[in-house]
């Protein structure tokens, strides 16, 4: 009879043990990996919003810009409290932002010569329809 005691203790010691490796073993495998921090994502991001600035954006796209700066300012923020998947969409979002604003700033350049050059030209026919009428 003792030896069927120590038997049946011994099953459930072996069976106590599997099940607590298989719990580890679950409780492992879904702890999500770390994310690490978007240091590339956010000097890339940094980059493209002072291009923008650069460009003239403050003058032909300001809240685009505006809006890629206060994105930015919240993905450092972010990045401060290691809140890193935050951190990486702000950044993203941002970075989106200032290239809409980059593209508003040359496409205001461009219409801002186009107006120069229309009024050039419009200047030039008046001065030429003078001297021809004379």
């Amino acid at each position: 009879m003792k030896k069927t005691n120590s038997f049946k203790s011994y099953q459930l010691r072996t069976i106590g043990v599997a099940v607590a490796t298989a719990m580890f073993m679950t409780a492992c495998a879904s702890t999500p990996p770390a994310v690490p921090a978007p240091t590339e994502q956010m000097a890339v991001s940094r980059a493209t919003v002072n291009a923008a600035s650069s460009a003239g954006a403050s003058e032909f796209a300001p809240v685009q810009l505006r809006s890629a700066m206060d994105k930015m300012d919240t993905a450092e923020r972010a990045m401060g409290a290691k809140n890193y998947d935050l951190a990486r969409k702000m950044a993203e979002q941002a970075q989106v932002d200032a290239q809409l604003a980059a593209a508003a700033a040359r496409a205001g350049k461009a219409q801002k010569a186009s107006d120069a050059l229309q009024e050039s030209d419009r200047v030039l026919r008046k001065e030429l329809e003078r001297n021809t009428n004379k």
